[in-house]
């Protein structure tokens, strides 16, 4: 679909790669600047201590289908390549941080001097302005712990939690899409590229939206309780018989009340005094939950999956991901493609991106690229000789 869009990504770790993968997927050239040394993504398991297994399945989620080139923008030399790559690029991608592009002349103003039709997106910790445009920022600073989604999550009178890899970053690259798929657009119209400023921060505020949008208008917001303590106890966790959790979320009122006094077999505390409306619910939580506790204890999940879908209750089980991967529901919505393996022999399971678009080819191009493994072909392709090539390894821009 995006066929004879050419990207240019100048990016490392999650974020602004995985925004250039998903663009990737659906068609778009991408060719990827990493310094010499490589994205550290690439050596992640070697970091956690897995030596043993090959390859880093985080890399290659946000590189497969991309031309990987090894530039050392730290150099004139090197500056000058990329700028030449982006002379005839529809978009730019970059999560470098705005003092160091603006050093080195890679930032908006000085590219869109090159070529102003040029999609210019930046990914940044903290956006381009303000104290702290410069600061680092991985998702669990930026967009968990300092847009309030970490204090949301975290349980009143428990120590917080560390967000999972990539959680933060893979909704940034979401909203960059979207962000430069509306610049395209407009660059129909106008003929002109912009800036698409996205942060991590920003981007974290909007995920809490909702309760952050109740902060911003009343001054105050209620923190998050344990099971016991819940707001609303049937909107919950639960435990089956064999260990086995789900949750319910019920709708506003008391239809979904009296679906559960059903499900559970006591249409008794429909009428009960203590839990007939949602105030005396609230009120009496600890003794709910507990009731609710002792019922779905009694039962495997295969037996509350057809009392809750009789009443067409709104619930899901809790699930590892070695369980999704094997979810005929997942697969059937597309959740997981098929990507080539390197060498060519085989292919392995990968997360699909996050749109599937029926009947297109919106799925992995290739593999991941090894470090600069097309850095002399691109080169060539811009104009440089191999006399020229040799003067860029001599200056130390490329290995």
């Amino acid at each position: 679909m995006l066929a004879g869009i050419k990207v240019v990504e100048l990016a490392t770790y999650i974020a602004a790669p995985g925004a250039a993968g998903i663009l990737a997927d659906w068609g778009a050239e991408v060719i990827k600047v990493e310094p010499l040394a490589g994205c550290p993504m690439r050596y992640t398991m070697a970091n956690m201590g897995a030596d043993h297994l090959q390859g880093s399945p985080i890399f290659d989620l946000d590189n497969r289908g991309k031309k990987g080139i090894a530039i050392n923008t730290a150099t004139p030399e090197g500056v000058e390549a990329v700028k030449r790559l982006v002379k005839d690029a529809d978009i730019f991608i970059t999560n470098v941080r705005p003092g160091g592009l603006e050093r080195s002349g890679l930032d908006y103003k000085s590219l869109s001097a090159i070529n102003p039709r040029l999609v210019y997106a930046s990914v940044t910790g903290y956006g381009l302005e303000g104290p702290d445009r410069d600061r680092p920022g991985f998702d669990v600073a930026a967009f968990y712990a300092r847009s309030g989604v970490g204090y949301l999550q975290t349980v009143k009178g428990r120590e917080p939690t560390i967000l999972r890899t990539g959680i933060g970053d893979h909704t940034t690259s979401m909203a960059t899409v979207g962000g430069i798929l509306a610049a395209i657009v407009e660059r129909q119209t106008t003929g002109k590229g912009r800036l698409v400023e996205a942060s991590l921060l920003r981007t974290g505020i909007y995920a809490a939206g909702s309760d952050t949008a109740v902060q911003l208008k009343y001054g105050k917001l209620g923190s998050t309780k344990s099971r016991h303590e819940s707001v609303a106890p049937l909107s919950n966790f639960f435990k089956a018989k064999g260990d086995e959790w789900f949750v319910i979320v019920p709708r506003q009122g008391s239809v979904d009340w009296k679906a559960v006094c059903r499900v559970i077999g006591k249409p008794e505390l429909e009428t009960d005094e203590r839990f007939n409306n949602p105030k005396v619910r609230r009120t009496n939580a600890a003794l709910l939950v507990d009731i609710l506790d002792a019922a779905f204890g009694e039962h495997d999940i295969a037996h509350w999956s057809k009392s809750l879908d009789a009443e067409d209750m709104i619930w899901a089980p809790l699930m590892k991901p070695g369980d999704v991967a094997k979810d005929p529901q997942a697969i059937a919505a597309g959740a997981f493609v098929e990507v080539p393996e390197h060498d060519g022999n085989g292919t392995y399971l990968s997360p699909a991106s996050p749109i599937r678009f029926p009947g297109a080819n919106d799925g992995p191009k290739g593999p991941a690229p090894a470090l600069g493994e097309h850095t002399l072909a691109v080169l060539h392709d811009l104009g440089y000789s191999d006399a020229d090539i040799e003067k860029l390894k001599a200056a130390k821009a490329i290995a």
